[in-house]
């Protein structure tokens, strides 16, 4: 008589898929002042009626996504931004200073028109690395800050949905640094008011940018259920 054979091994299971910490990095929405001035760190410049819409339409994008934290730049116009998502999550809005605008120095309220003429524009737009604004900040100090300040809500938020309203150039750093994108190419980088742009981040690996300047589709997809 034949023996039965022996009962097969159980597959393996399925490891479940780590969850990542996901940071959604929001510019304020339009001033008066947008695309015309070079606001930088000026106190009083409040969002327009558009930019209050615009505001509105990121809590509505973001209504999908269980939100574990809110933070913004301690201007006025990005704190602004920030409250409609703020109140449909039920959480507080953290002023964070890391979030904050590039210091322009004496720059800052220039007219960009104006601006533009000037050689050391050029400077600002090829070769932002090299680059200090007079009496301000320099590019490079500005990434620095951003993705220290980025680094530490995503250690404090492990594993959860972090929304961070802040403003283009820092922004632009920021995503740069996670692309691995010279900070001399970083200009390439379009960031529109009231964008979302979303990088994820899992422990072992380094971060993954999913998505850039983004202003309608809802986000509730990026989350990994």
């Amino acid at each position: 008589m034949t023996a039965a054979p022996p009962p097969a091994s159980p597959a393996p299971a399925t490891p479940p898929e780590r969850q990542g910490t996901l940071l959604l990095l929001v510019r304020h929405g339009e001033t008066p002042t947008t695309g015309r001035v070079l606001p930088g760190r000026a106190q009083g410049l409040h969002l327009s009626a558009r930019g209050r819409d615009q505001a509105y339409r990121v809590a509505e994008r973001l209504a999908g996504l269980r939100v574990d934290g809110i933070y913004s730049s301690p201007l006025e116009r990005t704190c602004e931004t920030a409250e409609p998502t703020a109140a449909r999550a039920g959480l507080e809005v953290n002023e964070d200073a890391g979030l904050i605008e590039c210091d322009f120095g004496e720059w800052t309220g220039a007219a960009l028109a104006e601006l533009a003429g000037m050689p050391q524009w050029q400077t600002v737009q090829r070769s932002p690395s090299t680059f200090r604004f007079p009496n301000g900040e320099s590019f490079t100090e500005m990434q620095a800050r951003i993705v220290e300040s980025l680094e530490v809500l995503r250690t404090a938020h492990a594993g959860g949905v972090v929304v961070c309203f802040s403003h283009a150039d820092p922004i632009k750093a920021a995503v740069a640094h996670a692309l691995g994108t010279p900070l001399d190419l970083f200009q390439r980088i379009v960031i529109s008011p009231a964008s979302v742009s979303a990088i994820s981040y899992v422990d072992g690996q380094g971060p993954a940018v999913l998505m850039v300047n983004s202003t309608s589709e809802p986000l509730s997809g990026l989350r990994v259920p």
